[in-house]
């Protein structure tokens, strides 16, 4: 079997390369996809594709229906959803995409730092891991696609 993991969330550190170069080291029967991580495109989703518009309320919700089609797309599809949660910027997307996952009983690993255990203890509780590191997500992977 190949699994199919959806990498979500937080888009300005380098944890989902860490991950993949991990998985292809260790040689795992798994699949990767993720969101559009350029963040200019994916601000501009609603307005480069669909056509120009002025207004910033208008502009982020055509975005994030243009960006939709994408997440929903491969959430639908995933065995796990890893969803990370960083240090510098608050994700609404990421709760949003864990809150999706859960609601379709996707398996949910959720990933973030310890200070934001009481701020996410709703997301955790869905979850089925709660992790720090992409470590820790290699691990977990890397036991669930075990073949005996």
């Amino acid at each position: 079997m190949i699994w199919n993991v959806y990498l979500s969330g937080e888009i300005h550190s380098d944890w989902r390369n860490e991950i993949k170069q991990r998985i292809e080291d260790a040689n795992l029967p798994i699949e990767l996809s993720a969101p559009v991580t350029d963040h200019t495109a994916s601000d501009d989703a609603g307005v480069g594709l669909p056509g120009d518009e002025k207004d910033d309320f208008w502009k982020d919700h055509k975005g994030a229906k243009v960006n939709a089609i994408r997440t929903r797309t491969l959430i639908e599809q995933a065995d796990i959803v890893v969803v990370k949660f960083g240090e510098k910027y608050r994700q609404w997307n990421a709760a949003f995409d864990a809150g999706y996952a859960a609601a379709l009983g996707k398996k949910l690993i959720i990933m973030h730092p310890e200070e934001f255990t009481h701020a996410l203890k709703e997301v955790d509780a869905a979850a089925l891991a709660v992790v720090r590191t992409p470590d820790q997500v290699l691990k977990l992977l890397k036991y669930v696609t075990l073949k005996e």
